[in-house]
């Protein structure tokens, strides 16, 4: 609802201090009004009714500053009734202000109590200037045009401006909320040019009366040509507020929009109303680069402004007051107010996307066009517009990392809120102070199973926050993989994995021989500096690059598998094993899995958990085996927590497993004591 249609209605906030404040002003006004009558009288003579009626025209309709969804009435029979006050006093400018104010509220249609408060407000703000006008000698206006006496007209003029803004402000204040100081600046900003020319004619007006009544109408020629001059300024403004090339709302017009709608929603969840809610859809076109790409921009521009058609005659049709705006670059917005709950919001979404579905023909060629939108739900994903449209934006590149063209914001697919930013800071400065960061490595053993030896571990991160203690491995890794710190973290773990593999050498037999597995973000891999980083440090440590391993996932890995194939070649050529971890979670391709140089694939522990209880995920596990195998990989099972996983996975070939039936991970100290101890006694055999 736009703000200047709120003005119109009854309000539910404040309804009995606002109705309070209009009775006060409204009667206060025909107290004053009755009381200047009888003071002054009615002296009244042909100018008088010249200058009356044009005030009267001059309102039909009043000048509008702004533009349609923002309008600020200005009305111009106020440089009249001014001059009426300057040549004849109070009484007769109150009332023939009384009877534009009428006419201008028929014109407008406003509502009873806004027409009653908009004629009181002008009766004390005349009020109040005329009593800065000093008397006329023998009834002459004119001689308050007299240079030692105009300043006492000016200061009348900013009195009327002054009570006029003080008066409309403090309603408006006690409409709409907010802090009193800003909405009155706001309102003396807004009125100053408009009002301050009419009320600064004035003068001029009456002089002209004096030299002949007949100038006084060429008035209306100054006053046409402001008129068009504001129309003009009204015009660029909403062109200010609209996209140039489809012709929608833009960013500006669609944050006005939201904040009307949702000052709306509130009003009625205070009014006793049914709370409703309102969704912010965030549209971003697939392929759109490549279609500007193959056919040009010229091509693009016009399927942007088809695709802007076809979301608007969609989202009016599921509701006629869904609003569609575009951000720039191919994406589009979609305001849904007056919705029942976040799966109304959902459904209205498909609608509109179905809108989408069915190519664009353009130059008789058909282009498919295709999106992803997120969905954010006031108020229970935001109270704002920014906050609306910044999880609206995670939950679309939710959908697109997902590959569906749908998505709901939810809190864990955020990688950025102020707690995990936070965390995120805290990570960045552990990382830069070393040992004291509380970041350290936990190891986990892999057995081997044919022999019950231990012939590598797994080198797991673990950070204790100064203050919110153990952090949650899966909650680091997600606030750190999308940020630069995720390099400082993996080349952090290398150092220590490397350098401990070192200190192994020279102080623990036991360790001998055991390989070191460090998961790696493939988004490390992208470039060579992880490559190059890894064989400085072997170098420098003097390890055997074989006691290295790294772990890539299998989805991140299958995403994007060329761009970080040298990087694995170089470190294949380095003599670094490379094992493809979480095995059977991703979407591999058997040619990629022929390609790339692996060594080992580990199962993950979401099969292995089952392989004694559930027939399908024993099913699974043995067809990955006998694939690795084929391959010539070996085999690494996650998740071992029993003897019978343990006995089965020996029966269907498995090459090594970890778990807590084996060990659960432990500081470097204590797994020098567990391995040798292992070593001693050895547990882990069928034999």
């Amino acid at each position: 609802m736009e703000q200047s249609a709120l003005r119109n209605v009854a309000p539910p906030r404040h309804r009995h201090r606002f109705f309070a404040y209009v009775a006060v002003v409204v009667g206060l006004a025909a107290l004053l009004l009755v009381g200047s009558v009888l003071h002054e009288g009615l002296r009244v003579d042909a100018v008088f009714w010249v200058f009356a009626g044009l005030a009267v025209v001059a309102d039909t309709p009043p000048f509008v500053q702004g533009s349609r969804d923002e309008s600020i009435p200005t009305f111009p029979s106020v440089c009249f009734t001014f001059a009426i006050l300057i040549a004849y006093g109070c009484a007769p400018a109150v009332a023939v202000q009384l009877v534009a104010v009428l006419v201008a509220a028929v014109w407008l249609k406003h509502t009873f109590w806004r027409a009653a408060f908009n004629a009181a407000q002008y009766m004390l703000s005349f009020l109040a200037a005329g009593l800065l006008l000093p008397e006329r000698s023998g009834g002459d206006a004119h001689q308050l045009l007299r240079a030692d006496r105009i300043g006492w007209v000016l200061a009348a003029a900013v009195t009327w401006f002054v009570v006029n803004n003080l008066l409309v402000s403090t309603a408006l204040w006690l409409r709409f909320g907010g802090r009193w100081w800003t909405v009155f600046m706001r309102a003396v900003r807004n009125d100053a040019l408009p009002n301050g020319a009419l009320l600064l004619s004035a003068p001029g007006l009456v002089a002209a009366a004096h030299v002949d009544a007949l100038l006084v109408p060429l008035a209306l020629l100054s006053l046409f040509a402001v008129r068009r001059m504001m129309k003009l300024a009204a015009q660029r403004a909403r062109a200010g507020r609209l996209d140039p090339l489809t012709g929608l709302p833009n960013r500006k017009a669609l944050e006005r929009e939201v904040a009307a709608r949702l000052q709306e929603h509130a009003e009625r969840a205070e009014g006793g109303a049914a709370e409703r809610r309102l969704a912010l859809l965030l549209l971003d076109l697939d392929a759109f680069k490549q279609v500007n790409d193959a056919l040009g921009h010229r091509v693009g521009d016009r399927l942007l402004v088809e695709v802007g058609e076809r979301l608007t005659a969609a989202a009016r049709a599921s509701g006629a007051d869904n609003l569609v705006g575009r951000l720039g670059g191919d994406e589009f917005a979609v305001v849904v107010p007056h919705l029942r709950d976040t799966a109304d919001a959902r459904r209205v979404a498909a609608e509109i996307m179905c809108a989408l579905s069915e190519p664009v023909l353009l130059d008789g060629l058909p282009i498919d066009v295709g999106a992803s939108v997120g969905v954010a739900v006031y108020p229970e994903h935001g109270t704002d517009f920014a906050e609306l449209m910044r999880h609206a934006d995670v939950a679309m590149y939710d959908a697109k990392g997902r590959g569906d063209n749908l998505a709901v914001y939810a809190p864990e697919s955020d990688h950025n809120t102020p707690e995990r930013l936070s965390l995120l800071a805290d990570l960045r400065k552990a990382l830069e102070s070393g040992p004291e960061g509380g970041i350290e490595l936990y190891y986990q053993p892999q057995v081997e199973l044919a022999t019950g030896t231990v012939v590598g571990v797994e080198a797991l991160l673990r950070w204790r926050h100064p203050r919110r203690g153990p952090i949650d491995p899966e909650e680091l890794i997600r606030v750190a993989e999308h940020s630069p710190v995720m390099r400082l973290l993996t080349l952090r773990v290398v150092d220590e994995a490397i350098g401990q593999l070192a200190a192994w050498r020279a102080t623990a037999p036991a360790a001998e021989g055991v390989r070191v597995a460090v998961n790696v973000s493939v988004r490390d891999l992208h470039t060579g500096e992880i490559a190059d980083r890894i064989a400085g440090r072997l170098a420098q440590m003097s390890v055997d690059p074989s006691r290295l391993e790294l772990e890539i996932t299998e989805s991140a890995l299958m995403a994007d598998p060329r761009r970080v194939l040298t990087t694995l070649a170089r470190l294949k050529k380095l003599g670094v094993a490379i094992a493809l971890d979480d095995f059977g979670t991703g979407y591999s391709s058997m040619l990629h899995l022929r390609r790339l140089p692996l060594a080992e694939v580990k199962i993950d522990r979401s099969f292995v958990l089952g392989v004694a209880t559930d027939p399908d995920d024993a099913a699974i596990v043995h067809s990955m085996i006998n694939l690795a195998r084929a391959l010539g990989l070996r085999v690494v099972a996650e998740g071992v927590e029993d003897e019978r996983t343990w006995r089965m996975l020996v029966e269907a070939g498995c090459d090594v497993a970890q778990g807590w039936y084996f060990a659960r991970p432990m500081p470097p100290d204590r797994l020098l004591d567990w391995l040798s101890k292992t070593a001693a006694r050895p547990v882990f055999t069928t034999k």
